[in-house]
């Protein structure tokens, strides 16, 4: 823990309280790693301070975005340990502003609403092959990427084999993740690490959270249209007879 930060005071109880989680899962990250152990006080009771807090809602947004608890745990260790919750309060902000928007939950009269047409259990199917929706085992319902809704509609009816979708996924997931990891490897050392070092310069903070604001779509405009460009290269040489 940082040696800035205020004075833990906080019982596991009230730092459950405050996080919005059950004590037991304050306790299930504690055993995994994610948490910092408590300073433990008087009468052996432990005690959680700001950054504990700040951890724990970084911990949220990263589930927020679909990671899962073991991808967590590897992006946490890259981490600096010495993070103040200040820190971890402004990472959190530059993670959020690259998150995608929030997935809704929504029974299969609501998805058809949205999709402006009836679904067979086909359509879910493919529709879950492209990343659309998960269907719910608690529910039943389905958990809906809603910026992807209408695109994936839309290729309901293009003639693509099942099998064909999955495989197309699978490519650019793994493809896309090698960028993603570049990209916040990059990010990492010639931006956050910067501003570790000058962190008492406001003007340099400002411009950190300008300049996340704004990289967002500058990259994802130029992930497109490398993609494009590749993409149209290929076929033309797949395609085109000698």
């Amino acid at each position: 823990m940082a040696t800035g930060d205020e004075e833990p005071t906080l019982t596991v109880d009230e730092l459950a309280a405050r996080a919005g989680v059950t004590v037991r899962t304050v306790r299930f990250y504690g055993t995994r790693g994610l948490l910092p152990p408590p300073v433990i006080g008087p009468r052996r009771v432990g005690h959680y301070g700001p950054a504990h807090l700040s951890r724990l809602a970084l911990i949220e947004e990263l589930q927020h975005q679909g990671m899962t608890l073991a991808a967590i745990e590897r992006y946490l260790e890259q981490l600096p340990p010495d993070l103040s919750a200040h820190d971890l309060a402004i990472h959190r902000a530059l993670v959020a502003s690259w998150a995608p928007d929030a997935a809704e939950d929504m029974e299969r009269a609501e998805l058809e609403r949205r999709a402006g047409r009836a679904l067979t259990e086909p359509d879910v199917d493919r529709l879950a092959a492209m990343g659309v929706l998960d269907r719910s085992a608690e529910t039943g319902g389905y958990r809906v990427d809603v910026g992807l809704l209408r695109l994936g509609v839309e290729l309901l009816d293009v003639p693509i084999e099942h099998e064909t979708i999955l495989a197309a996924r699978t490519v650019l997931l793994e493809h896309t993740r090698s960028a993603a990891q570049e990209l916040s490897r990059l990010f990492r050392d010639e931006v956050w690490s910067p501003y570790r070092e000058r962190e008492e310069d406001p003007e340099h903070l400002k411009a950190m959270k300008s300049l996340s604001a704004h990289m967002q779509p500058m990259v994802l405009q130029a992930l497109l249209t490398a993609f494009q460009r590749s993409l149209k290269e290929e076929l033309r040489a797949a395609f085109t007879t000698e």
